[in-house]
């Protein structure tokens, strides 16, 4: 006889490595935008070099980001049901900001979806406001050390330039940058891979899994838990996510190689400090605000107008996401098999949309041709 609960559960944890692969998709792009828009690294290579490094975070990050992920709602509350309208807003969300361009945060998304479910269950009490008031404090500080960051950087170098210690363009900016988005792929990798594991941990722990337990805020899970999360993290990359390089590396600012390597090297700071302290932070907004933060030192401003769209959409997305997963878990209560019919239809037209968005969207032959046209027009 079939057992509908561990059919249920295998299917969120499928789900959950979905939101972790379009996580990848839609984020995978900010580590290496900036170095394909300066052409230290050809548009084509980009994807497979950033899922590298991601994945090779799971030899050595530990779960401490996993943590802090999996302790945001009350384990009493934790339902599979939950855990399924938590990643189903999540990624409904990643997918309609991808499909504008617009860089949005994964680490918000599933942040809100997790507290919007979690009041919906269990009202505010379900939802420890400790770990999402610690979260808060990172997605606030990262932006300003990023920014602080690249911004000296960026101003050091632009001093030895005007003294012709060296140019603008010199090879070493290029292996610099090289460098440095290797480390943010890694850094990418390290910090929301987590975010995912902290999720399937909650899952799993709620429903007694053997080898995971959550207690006193710390999370245990067999290695294949994180191995798969690093896995679908590192395909989503290198599925690429050209929308989003695209925004990141074309139209926040004028990059040129050493402005990229600042901006890279400001990103890395900010998103391993934040690994370190065990903080689900938002590589986009990281890698958003180092950008800003180089091409304002540099002389080249900001697009602020595309800046401002940016912000914007930081601002909503928990919300959204909350809001989304608030109203999913709501329609789950209602008896009869009507709404899960309704959720089922509506993700089968979604995963239709998904695919002709995809199949119709940028690739890295247009986005190599516009990184070469707004080269000849600079």
């Amino acid at each position: 006889m079939l057992d509908l609960g561990l059919i249920a559960l295998i299917g969120v944890l499928v789900l959950a490595l979905a939101f972790d692969f379009t996580n990848g998709f839609h984020d995978g792009a900010n580590a290496v935008a900036t170095a394909v828009a300066t052409k230290a690294l050809p548009a084509k290579w980009a994807p497979p070099f950033s899922a590298f490094f991601n994945f090779m975070a799971f030899f050595i990050v530990g779960t401490a980001v996993a943590d802090s992920v999996a302790s945001i709602v009350n384990s009493m509350t934790v339902t599979t049901t939950l855990i399924f309208c938590a990643l189903l807003s999540a990624i409904t969300w990643n997918f309609l900001t991808w499909r504008i361009g617009l860089p949005s945060s994964s680490a918000h998304a599933i942040i809100g979806a997790l507290i919007g479910a979690g009041i919906a269950a269990g009202g505010t009490m379900a939802v420890s406001w400790e770990k999402v008031g610690r979260a808060a404090v990172g997605i606030g500080a990262s932006p300003i050390v990023a920014f602080s960051v690249a911004a000296l950087v960026m101003a050091l170098l632009a001093w030895m330039i005007r003294r012709k210690f060296v140019s603008e363009n010199h090879p070493a900016f290029r292996g610099v940058q090289l460098l440095s988005a290797a480390a943010l792929s890694f850094g990418h990798g390290a910090n929301d891979a987590q975010k995912t594991i902290g999720v399937l941990g909650a899952l799993l722990a709620g429903a007694g899994v053997m080898g995971v337990s959550l207690e006193n805020g710390e999370l245990t899970v067999p290695i294949w838990v994180s191995l798969a999360c690093y896995l679908a993290i590192a395909a989503g990359t290198w599925s690429g996510g050209w929308r989003i390089i695209e925004t990141m590396g074309l139209r926040i600012t004028r990059l040129f190689p050493a402005s990229g390597a600042s901006a890279n090297i400001g990103s890395c700071t900010a998103v391993f400090a934040a690994t370190s302290l065990g903080i689900p932070i938002s590589t986009t907004q990281a890698v958003v605000f180092s950008i800003v933060g180089a091409g304002v030192a540099s002389g080249e401003g900001a697009r602020w107008r595309t800046l401002g769209g940016i912000v914007l959409g930081w601002i909503v997305t928990m919300p959204a996401t909350a809001l989304l997963s608030f109203v999913l878990v709501k329609i789950t209560l209602i008896d009869g098999p009507l709404p899960w019919i309704a959720i089922g239809v509506g993700m089968l037209a979604g995963l239709v949309w998904v695919i002709q968005a995809v199949r119709n969207g940028p690739g890295a032959n247009d986005v190599a041709a516009e990184v070469s046209r707004e080269s000849a027009e600079s």
